[in-house]
């Protein structure tokens, strides 16, 4: 997602990023377990890529404690959040505190303000609890879910409802993507809106999620949970990647470049935008943002 973030945030647009709360790996678990609070990792990294501050501030902001007490790889922004989150109740009131704080110009809410455990059925028909531990299962899936009844942020219907244009961004399919999506209330929210439907495809598959996936895979995924809506318009990198930088990821990672399927993508009725999307600094594949904010653009202005 942090790709997607960057790309847009010099935009001139109006942009409303909405935060899935169920994340329950690392600080951000330990603080859910700790104070029954909805998930903050995920939006104080989205928080910390659309800050106009210094990137010395934000370097702060996304630090972490090395230490031998309870404060060990806790996030200070994490803290931030969650201190914010106890002090006004309210996850989205924190959110706009610190998006003042941040100098943040850009929309940011939480998909609900519940305290979510994101579940998971493998094709195997074992039951997976907790976002951390789908992640790690490395493992193919029936079905994602969710423990609790999700109340969606009534902002966040407005603001699909509103929009010229809806971005499913990249990321993990299962646990970063599906969160939204597996939630009644926005499945029909999308079918309702006017807006178009933008999918950014992964550039890399997932171990055990996605192994073999190409571009049309995660898009039938995706339609099967918006039908009769379709996905409009997918964008996917058609980079030429480096061989020593693939048998890293291949060895290390276990993770493949995402092919694209023009003849299945064209068979779906959607349309594909490619480009040489990928850079390779520091052996770490990652989308250039400023060439995906230009096909956005691109495409909005049309």
């Amino acid at each position: 997602m942090s790709g997607t973030i960057e790309s847009l945030k010099h935009l001139p647009l109006e942009v409303t990023a909405v935060i899935t709360v169920s994340d329950s790996g690392s600080s951000t678990g330990r603080l859910r377990r700790e104070f029954l609070v909805p998930a903050v990792g995920d939006i104080r990294k989205v928080l910390s890529h659309f800050s106009m501050l210094p990137q010395e501030i934000l370097d702060i902001f996304e630090y972490r404690f090395e230490t031998y007490s309870d404060l060990n790889k806790h996030s200070v922004g994490n803290l931030l959040l969650t201190a914010a989150l106890e002090k006004t109740g309210s996850l989205k009131q924190s959110i706009e505190y610190m998006s003042k704080i941040l100098d943040v110009k850009h929309k940011v809410l939480p998909l609900s303000e519940d305290y979510l455990t994101l579940m998971a059925e493998t094709i195997e028909g074992n039951i997976i609890e907790e976002e951390d531990q789908i992640t790690k299962s490395n493992q193919k899936y029936k079905r994602i879910f969710y423990k609790e009844t999700p109340h969606v942020l009534k902002e966040v219907i407005e603001e699909i409802l509103n929009a010229d244009l809806v971005i499913l961004s990249m990321g993990s399919l299962y646990t970063s993507l599906m969160p939204h999506l597996i939630c009644e209330e926005v499945q029909e929210t999308i079918k309702k809106t006017d807006a178009k439907i933008m999918y950014i495809c992964n550039a890399m598959t997932q171990p055990g999620e996605t192994d073999n996936f190409k571009v049309s895979n995660h898009l039938k995924i995706i339609e099967e949970y918006i039908s009769p809506r379709k996905i409009d318009v997918v964008i996917a990198s058609n980079s030429k990647i480096e061989e020593d930088v693939l048998n890293k990821y291949r060895t290390t990672e276990q993770k493949d470049p995402v092919e694209i399927d023009h003849k299945e993508i064209e068979e779906l009725g959607c349309e594909l935008i490619e480009s040489d999307l990928i850079t390779t600094e520091t052996n770490q594949i990652r989308h250039n943002s400023m060439k995906l904010s230009s096909i956005i653009f691109s495409y909005l202005m049309r």
